[in-house]
């Protein structure tokens, strides 16, 4: 998959491609449903097919000071995009220009000038523009008006849920990422690169991978079963089974929030290294104990369940058998 990161020096084998466009922030099944809409009309088209997304989110430029609220990075959604076989990662950089943009210049300049589109494929709450002016029914109007086709998918959902990034940040501030996973349709993940710690882990045998996720949607403190990915100078990833704790370490007084890894039956030096956490169960909330000796009792405990979890077929994760990332 090749990621173009502007609307113009577009290479000309993407020129009158399909484009699904959204946010599609965790990639959930909702999304899936707009990417393989466009992915079938592209099909009939005999054209490419494109995802273009906003990189950083419109809520993050207008509220950079708002609590987190992402379900993923840029990178994370490119890895889920390109499983899904898309052809063209368009994340086009949100900033002052693109924001004042209203919904027609939006449509002449990124869609007409930049892509050149035959079609565009969108969600039925998609909305673009200065001010978000924009609906589907004028972007519509507009496909009609410069000469591409424009479909509206409805929404997605299992008896009275419908998919969406709120319910699925809400499902996981309740330490549930198995609901989570069903709207996603994967596990969800975070990654960031391995920090040093207090390396205390080491000295009762769980040595653990620190990364600090502040940039993302909190989820419940406690412990998770977890696959870690580590991915290779190729850019295919292999995915490592653990526990992991996201929370303060009261045990230890601390207050700053870190994702502390342990991985099973490894024994490699991660520090510097960018890896992907994906969580998969959760095993219990975050405790303080008396000392060393009562907190290795129970990450023993911890290791033992969350490796029977994630021994279960159900929990397998073969569907993230990444492949090569091209960018521009």
């Amino acid at each position: 998959m090749l990621i173009q990161r502007t609307y113009t020096d577009v290479p000309e084998e993407f020129h009158g491609c399909v484009l699904a466009i959204g946010n599609f922030d965790g990639v959930h099944r909702g999304h899936q449903a707009v990417i393989s809409a466009m992915q079938e009309k592209a099909g009939e088209l005999g054209k490419t097919a494109g995802v273009l997304t906003f990189e950083p989110h419109s809520r993050e430029f207008f509220a950079p000071d708002a609590p987190a609220f992402r379900l993923t990075t840029l990178e994370t959604r490119a890895a889920h995009l390109n499983w899904l076989g898309v052809d063209i990662m368009a994340a086009l950089k949100f900033d002052a220009e693109l924001s004042q943009k209203s919904a027609e210049k939006f449509v002449q300049d990124v869609l007409v000038g930049g892509f050149n589109v035959s079609h565009v494929v969108v969600g039925y709450d998609f909305i673009f523009g200065h001010k978000r002016q924009g609906t589907t029914v004028i972007l519509t109007e507009l496909g009609k008006k410069y000469g591409f086709g424009v479909s509206v998918i409805e929404p997605v959902g299992e008896q009275t849920l419908i998919f969406s990034s709120t319910a699925i940040r809400e499902s996981l501030t309740n330490g549930d990422p198995l609901t989570a996973a069903s709207m996603l349709g994967h596990w969800w993940e975070v990654e960031g690169e391995v920090i040093k710690g207090d390396q205390r882990g080491r000295t009762i045998g769980f040595p653990t991978a620190n990364i600090p996720i502040t940039h993302y949607h909190q989820p419940k403190l406690g412990v998770y079963a977890v696959r870690v990915g580590l991915t290779a100078d190729d850019g295919t990833t292999s995915w490592v089974p653990g526990v992991a704790n996201y929370g303060k370490r009261p045990t230890f007084d601390k207050k700053d929030l870190i994702l502390e890894v342990h991985l099973f039956d490894f024994d490699g030096d991660l520090y510097g290294q960018h890896i992907r956490v994906a969580f998969v169960d959760f095993i219990r909330p975050e405790l303080k104990f008396s000392g060393i000796e009562e907190l290795e009792a129970q990450i023993s405990e911890d290791a033992i369940l969350g490796a029977a979890i994630l021994a279960k077929p159900e929990m397998r994760q073969d569907k993230y058998a990444d492949k090569k990332i091209l960018k521009r």
